[in-house]
């Protein structure tokens, strides 16, 4: 049992619980995750728990909506630093999106990874909240279509599908599923051209 921290004794127990969750969810899984089984680690008794979130679910859509807003955060600084040029902003976020994954692992699993089998519904307002990380891509993308920079039919389906790469760049790399030969920055950096690539339209189809 797991010797209550100094975050606890100050009254942050919420931060403690919030953080405990986050490693159990990733070592153990969802349906192994317990509130009798996060109060042990703490030290402390469930219904402490309970006076912050009613049921674990709850305490799991508080681990997203966190991630989702950390994500928002590091997007946003970099949709702010390339205003007025939609590839360069496009480039930014997509190497944004893997930084953000591989530096926070086990907020990424939770996030995108984590497949309950029975989990109450992400709540729409989280949902619509959590859909502004993937409107930085769409408008970067519609605005690169209108300047004839990108060649899109959908923005809305593009940025889908470039959040699908990147996924799979940010999955590979934290399964250590790429070759060791191979080394990480070359291979984020191939990634994200190999992304832009689909998009965008050629100097001389702009220019002809």
């Amino acid at each position: 049992m797991a010797v209550r921290s100094n975050n606890a004794q100050n009254g942050d127990l919420r931060r403690l619980i919030l953080d405990t969750a986050r490693h159990l969810l990733v070592q153990d899984g969802y349906s192994n995750l317990s509130m009798r089984k996060i109060a042990s680690e703490i030290d402390y008794s469930a219904t402490s728990i309970y006076l912050y979130f009613d049921n674990k679910d709850v305490l799991l859509h508080a681990l997203i909506d966190e991630g989702m807003k950390q994500l928002f955060e590091a997007l946003s600084n970099i949709a702010e630093q390339h205003e007025d040029a939609p590839l360069e902003r496009l480039e930014a976020l997509c190497g944004a999106f893997i930084s953000f994954g591989l530096s926070n692992p086990e907020y990424y699993e939770i996030m995108f990874q984590l497949r309950p089998e029975r989990m109450e519904r992400y709540p729409p307002e989280k949902y619509r909240e959590a859909r502004r990380n993937l409107d930085f891509f769409r408008s970067a993308l519609d605005e690169g279509a209108s300047q004839d920079v990108f060649d899109v039919d959908d923005p809305r389906v593009s940025a889908s599908a470039i959040w699908a790469s990147l996924h799979g760049t940010v999955s590979l790399l934290l399964a250590e599923r790429v070759d060791v030969r191979i080394d990480r920055d070359d291979f984020i950096q191939a990634a994200i051209r190999q992304t832009l690539r689909s998009y965008t339209r050629s100097a001389t189809a702009r220019h002809p």
